[in-house]
């Protein structure tokens, strides 16, 4: 089942965000790969000038190749709009990041943005999450992390390649991918995470999307 006729409807739809002379995060994945080629193409119509913020080498050259401006968060103070796609989303908003690896990144740009804009198709959406929590971690704390995480009732693997080797960040960090099974309380728990020492980052995001896009089947898609 496609959801791509739908993700290139609401990165169109998401276009009506962005105005002239705003500093734009770009997001990483496919939604996020969606929208950048979706504002090429509106910068180049209404000869806009943007500057786009990307959080990961891979949205970086789709972004370049496609003629976009691109700056780096430590040149600004704040940025307009982060538009992203999540892992998970559940009942309350909260998002999972981290499947491709710039949990860090992307958190930094949500920090900054005046407004968070998340884009997924409806398969990411659930009551509670369930999926594992990607948690960036300094390669020296591995295994002082993953006791933590055990007290927390937690299940931690080191990512890895598909031949064994470890997956390392863009930062030169690795991820935990951790099973909590079920989390009720997604704020606590990414709380407890942050303070252990040797962890960067969770990818539980405590700040929450300020408009959330649902795609849906048939080209269609929601406004949460």
């Amino acid at each position: 089942m496609s959801y791509d006729d739908a993700m290139e409807a609401l990165s169109n739809d998401a276009l009506k965000l962005i105005k002239n002379n705003q500093v734009i995060g770009l997001g990483s994945g496919r939604a996020a790969t969606s929208l950048v080629k979706s504002l090429a193409k509106l910068i180049k119509l209404k000869n806009y000038n943007i500057k786009g913020i990307p959080t990961s080498l891979q949205i970086k050259f789709v972004a370049e190749k496609a003629g976009i401006q691109l700056i780096e968060s430590d040149q600004v103070n704040h940025i307009d709009i982060v538009f992203d796609g999540a892992d998970q989303i559940d009942s309350q908003k909260y998002v999972i990041k981290g499947g491709g690896g710039a949990l860090l990144r992307e958190n930094i740009l949500f920090s900054l943005a005046k407004k968070v804009v998340v884009m997924a198709d409806k398969t990411k959406f659930v009551k509670d999450f369930t999926r594992t929590v990607p948690i960036e971690i300094h390669p020296l704390a591995r295994n002082g992390v993953i006791n933590y995480i055990k007290k927390l009732g937690g299940e931690s693997k080191i990512r890895s390649l598909d031949r064994g080797y470890p997956f390392f960040t863009e930062n030169g960090n690795i991820i935990l991918d951790s099973d909590f099974g079920t989390i009720k309380n997604p704020k606590i728990l990414t709380q407890k995470i942050k303070q252990i020492p040797g962890v960067l980052e969770s990818g539980i995001f405590l700040r929450k999307p300020d408009i959330i896009y649902k795609a849906k089947t048939k080209g269609k898609f929601e406004i949460i």
